[in-house]
């Protein structure tokens, strides 16, 4: 089992595809724009097919290849409440940069708080992280003490919470309820910049402290 992290699009948005060549599988957790043209050549080499695509939340710079890679036969997942966001992505022309082209995916398979998915043979736990974006969700995989956020935590940071929908309290209780409660070894993986640990950012994230 191998992650992989990819920054792509105008933002280095990071992306992360899982693979595993013994399953001949891999998943994708975010899609910004041109990462396909990235995550094609590892898939080629692992020889490994892409059997889902986790949205952690439906701003544009982490869906800008959702729809190019639906459209291969790929399943989304996202939460209902970036539906909007997801399939009418026109919503956040003002706040995207000029010249960047935004298409519309389906949210086919929304999840929820609670939720478990199986895929590549691993349970994984969803959790609603709103505050940043309204559905922000996190993607935690045990098996791999490992939680992909999207913008809710950065490593010694956190998410924006003036863009629409979103709210600093929210994102505040988001953080202490639902990441500070996974296990202090679990690493981070965040929509920008480098991982970090749950027990790294209760004892020395500036702006949530534990």
């Amino acid at each position: 089992m191998h992650i992989h992290c990819i920054p792509a699009g105008p933002l280095a948005t990071n992306a992360y595809l899982i693979t595993d060549s013994g399953r001949g599988e891999a998943l994708l957790v975010d899609a910004p724009h041109g990462v396909w043209e990235d995550i094609e050549p590892i898939l080629q080499r692992e020889n490994c097919r892409l059997v889902a695509l986790l949205i952690t939340h439906g701003h544009w710079d982490h869906t800008g290849d959702a729809a190019r890679i639906q459209n291969l036969g790929v399943p989304l997942y996202a939460h209902e409440a970036d539906r909007l966001f997801i399939e009418h992505p026109e919503v956040m022309g003002m706040f995207t940069i000029p010249g960047i082209t935004l298409e519309p995916a389906r949210l086919v398979h929304p999840v929820a708080q609670g939720d478990h998915l199986h895929l590549l043979g691993m349970r994984i736990e969803v959790r609603h992280v709103p505050g940043h974006c309204p559905g922000n969700v996190l993607f935690y995989f045990a098996a791999l003490d490992a939680a992909f956020v999207g913008d809710a935590l950065f490593n010694g940071g956190i998410g924006r919470y003036d863009l629409p929908g979103g709210s600093l309290e929210m994102l505040e209780r988001s953080i202490r309820t639902q990441i500070y409660t996974l296990p202090a070894n679990t690493a981070v993986y965040p929509g920008h910049g480098p991982e970090t640990t749950v027990g790294d950012e209760m004892a020395s994230n500036p702006y949530v402290p534990a």
